[in-house]
């Protein structure tokens, strides 16, 4: 359906509809509509848009043309009664075409058009629009998309190959269709104001047409499938959008990734425009020179002439002559002034591209390259980090690689062709090429030296003698075809002083070094299935280093290295040299294990606290405490498998702050000394050493249980006292040790043997890496007849009896006839204990084996401690070496502060052997 409404919306009694020839409709239709009329009503087959008369009333005089169900207002714009967005072409001349912002889902009709579909997206999407019609100026307008939407629809523009000869004739025919029509339409218009600068907008497009596409009618074919590709895929995205992700943080965002991958297609198509215009003006370059030549014929010819005797028949040779010649330097002089505008013409596109690849280049190299490096240095952290954003990225870098390098070409071309017919540049207008070259160049040699980075970072805590690898890839040695010619890599070890340097252009500072690496040089390989240029150094290994003075208390562990990573390479035939060098991420060289803690804490801090931009390798000295939960959250995750809860957050605030767990940490700061250079209080190691020590032993031994929720974990002694006391008796939970490094310990319930009828918590002596060498801890739980149920009230065969270890076979004998044994743990206290399915034997009433192997759920060998030293009385605490009291298995989790909780006197002479 093709409409014209011609109305006045300011005095609407009449509305008249007037069929377009051009539209494919060959009737006209005339109706009345009074004021009152609460809709306008337009029919066409199957399709019934209903637009409400009061949705116009503010827009003046009005023309509406209906397209299928577009509405077009040709004073104010598209408008479907919900608002509109301005798309103002720069060929426009003041002309405007506003596409309508439509209110959700679907406008009229079922089988919309796709220039329906176009008008109804988003405003970002509209904006992308926009950007792809401006783009293409002359060469398709966006009044040609809309005044013949349905006659392009029409036309089978998907199965004509730009690039196949034999379907020119069909593109001609198209070409000619399309210019009469256009044609057509601009003679129907009217002459009166309102549609006078739309009418010679028309005529321009016209004559425009037959001049960019006569002798190339395919190139139509290729802009007109290029647009409509863009509509398409925005259409598509809008009607078919893609789960959002769960973690932004992972991946570019999916208007990120359609901004980028639409204005790469719209520079594409400049790129190809330019192309085609270059061609054109070498044609015409060429024509002009040959006419040229001829008028050099002509003068020779007349000089030949001069030499002749005056007769009649020579001076009529002679006065034809000079008029082919005069017309020949009229033509020439016309010529002359259409190259001078074709060049600079040509110039101001490429002007205007290099414009928007300077700007794409920032969005991509400045922006998400700069973002994926700092997701890949919050890794090291533990953020999860999806290592395919890399493969998104090359692509865009080779699209920009391959458009900069046939723009520069271009450039190049149009410097030719200057040499080669020079035409001075008027006074009063600006010669962009010049400069244009240079700008190209440093744009490429921009993205060049971006690009060239550390895939696989060396690992950061970096041992001395210990191999290690990394891997560095150039993201557009594929596209520049640097591979034909391998670009050697060499690696070396820098300080941070030396860092610096390199950043201030210091040329020494790559020359420098501060310790030595084997295996440190190698040779880039291109990998042809994936497009990678790479080169992974599998066998790098630090040989020596040489460390820098320290200063104050600094520890060589908070001293920080890179690795510096050195290319030469040339492309274009050795047209352009590149010198480029990328650095690793900091790194910490230790010489011994017992490093590795403080080593680790010093990368953590870089690496979460590290400033865009920042001078190498400076971090602040103080901390949000948020920031820092954040920091410790990620990496327990990494390393056990489940990050902390509000709840452990707290706890470890009060572990840094003093405070209490349920206190406001939020607006705490936290500075590096409290982090890993002050000892906790009455302790001997800092936060970071407790808090590591716990991640170490959870990964090691009880990464599973803490996973299930098994070990409560984070939770100081007084409060397990509280949780505990409200439950039965049997009740137990698993803590880490406040004083002990690396250690959890069992808290329970039971009836306080010297208080009848009072109830008491006990704590065992925490559980090491070394105890879970001999015996893994839900197999000591299982060995624990006074543990019966997890807190709050889980059976602790459901919570722990899948991780028991296997029970011993039938015979429990060796080959060699010996009967084999096993370790089970015992508690030595007498405390009354209720009955366990589990463990169906008697409570022990005493420390020592039990009474006979049947008691036991197999037979087993208890080991028994040495005996404690006799303590008669309190005094002679003074003499007894504590730390060496916590080596018994009787031993409790208790720190001086809590000394008066228990009858020291009557533990140990309950745990004491009788004589």
């Amino acid at each position: 359906m093709h409409i014209n409404n011609m109305a006045s919306c300011s005095n609407r009694e009449n509305v008249e509809e007037i069929s377009d020839n051009n539209y494919m409709s060959s009737s006209v239709k005339k109706s009345k509509l009074k004021p009152n009329d609460d809709y306008v009503e337009m029919e066409d087959d199957d399709v019934t848009p209903l637009f409400q008369q009061g949705d116009f009333q503010n827009y003046g005089n009005t023309k509406v043309e209906s397209n299928g169900d577009i509405m077009y207002n040709e004073c104010n714009g598209f408008s479907n009664g919900n608002g509109s967005y301005s798309m103002e072409s720069s060929m426009n001349g003041g002309h405007k075409l506003l596409l309508s912002n439509a209110n959700g889902g679907k406008f009229y009709g079922g089988n919309m058009s796709l220039w329906t579909k176009t008008q109804q997206l988003p405003q970002e999407a509209l904006k992308q629009i926009q950007t792809t019609y401006q783009t293409y100026g002359n060469h398709f307008p966006i009044e040609v998309r809309h005044y013949f939407a349905q006659w392009i629809e029409e036309k089978p523009w998907s199965q004509l190959d730009e690039n196949n000869p034999q379907h020119e004739i069909y593109a001609n025919q198209l070409l000619e269709e399309l210019i009469q029509n256009i044609g057509t339409k601009a003679a129907e218009l009217p002459t009166n104001d309102e549609f006078f600068i739309l009418k010679l907008k028309l005529e321009e497009i016209a004559s425009n047409f037959k001049n960019l596409y006569s002798s190339a009618p395919l190139q139509l074919v290729k802009v007109v499938k290029a647009c409509l590709s863009v509509e398409e895929k925005l259409v598509d995205q809008v009607e078919n959008p893609a789960p959002a992700m769960d973690n932004g943080e992972m991946g570019f965002s999916s208007e990120v990734n359609r901004q980028i991958q639409t204005e790469i297609e719209c520079i594409q198509q400049r790129t190809q425009m330019a192309e085609s215009d270059l061609k054109q003006l070498q044609n015409k370059q060429e024509l002009f020179i040959v006419q040229y030549q001829n008028q050099l014929k002509v003068n020779s010819q007349l000089q030949q002439l001069n030499q002749q005797p005056n007769t009649q028949n020579r001076i009529e040779t002679e006065r034809k002559l000079r008029k082919q010649k005069e017309d020949i330097e009229k033509q020439l002089i016309s010529k002359a002034e259409e190259l001078l505008s074709l060049r600079l013409t040509l110039a101001s596109k490429h002007q205007e591209t290099f414009c928007m690849l300077d700007e794409l280049q920032k969005k991509i190299v400045d922006g998400e390259l700069i973002q994926w490096k700092r997701k890949q240095q919050l890794a090291g952290n533990g953020v999860p980090f999806d290592s395919q954003l890399l493969e998104t990225l090359q692509q865009w870098c080779e699209a920009l690689a391959e458009m900069i390098w046939k723009n520069r070409q271009q450039v190049l071309q149009v410097e030719i062709l200057r040499q080669r017919l020079p035409i001075d540049v008027p006074p009063g207008r600006q010669d962009l090429l010049p400069e244009l070259n240079q700008k190209i160049t440093g744009l490429l040699s921009s993205l060049v030296t971006s690009t060239f980075i550390v895939e696989t970072q060396p690992p950061q805590v970096l041992k001395k003698e210990a191999r290690f690898t990394a891997t560095v890839r150039l993201l557009v040695g594929g596209k520049l075809n640097i591979q034909m010619t391998p670009p050697q890599v060499k690696a070396t070890i820098i300080s941070e002083h030396q860092a610096q340097g390199l950043l201030r252009n210091d040329t020494k500072a790559k020359n420098e070094t501060s310790g030595e690496i084997l295996n440190n040089a190698g040779t880039m390989e291109f990998h042809q299935a994936k497009r990678e240029l790479s080169i992974t150094f599998r066998n790098m290994s630090l040989k020596r280093i040489k460390r820098a003075d320290r200063k104050g208390c600094e520890a060589v562990t908070e001293e920080k290295f890179c690795i510096l990573f050195q290319s030469d390479f040339q492309i274009g035939n050795g047209e352009l040299m590149f010198q480029v060098w990328t650095l690793s991420l900091p790194v910490v060289v230790t010489v011994h294990g017992n490093q590795e803690c403080n080593a680790l804490a010093t990368v953590l801090w870089d690496n979460q606290f590290a400033e865009p931009g920042r001078t190498p390798f400076k971090v602040p000295e103080n901390v949000p405490w948020i920031s820092m939960a954040d920091l410790l959250s990620c990496k327990f995750q990494s390393m056990t498998g489940k990050g902390l809860t509000r709840d452990n957050i707290s706890y470890l605030a009060s572990k840094v702050f003093g405070g209490k767990p349920n206190d406001d940490y939020s607006q705490h700061v936290i500075s590096w000394s409290q982090f890993n250079k002050d000892t906790l209080p009455s302790r001997n190691f800092t936060f970071w050493e407790w808090f590591y020590a716990i991640m170490k032993i959870t990964r090691e031994h009880l990464k599973s249980q803490w996973i299930d929720n098994s070990i409560l974990g984070f939770v100081s002694k007084i409060q397990a006292q509280d949780m505990l006391l409200t439950k039965p008796s049997g009740t137990f939970l698993l803590r880490f040790s406040d004083s002990e490094t690396g250690g959890i310990t069992i808290a329970w319930v039971a009836e306080d043997t010297n208080k009848t009828g009072e109830r008491t918590v006990w704590n065992l002596a925490p559980y090491g890496t070394k105890d879970f060498a001999i015996r893994s801890l839900s197999d000591r739980i299982k060995d624990l007849p006074s543990l019966v149920n997890l807190y709050p009230d889980i059976p602790k065969q459901q919570a722990f009896g899948k991780y028991y270890s296997a029970m011993p076979d039938k015979t429990n004998q060796t080959n060699e006839g010996y009967i084999k044994t096993q370790l089970i743990a015992t508690i030595p206290i007498a405390t009354p204990v209720p009955m366990s399915l589990d463990n169906p034997q008697s409570p022990p009433s005493f420390y020592g084996p039990p009474e006979s192997p049947a008691s036991s759920v197999y037979s087993a060998q208890v080991v028994t401690p040495r005996p404690y030293p006799d303590v008669a009385s309190m005094d002679a605490l003074d003499d007894l070496d504590m730390d060496a009291l916590n080596t018994f298995p009787g031993a409790t989790d208790y720190g001086t502060d809590d000394i008066d909780n228990i009858n020291v006197n009557q533990l140990l002479y309950n745990a004491a052997p009788s004589t």
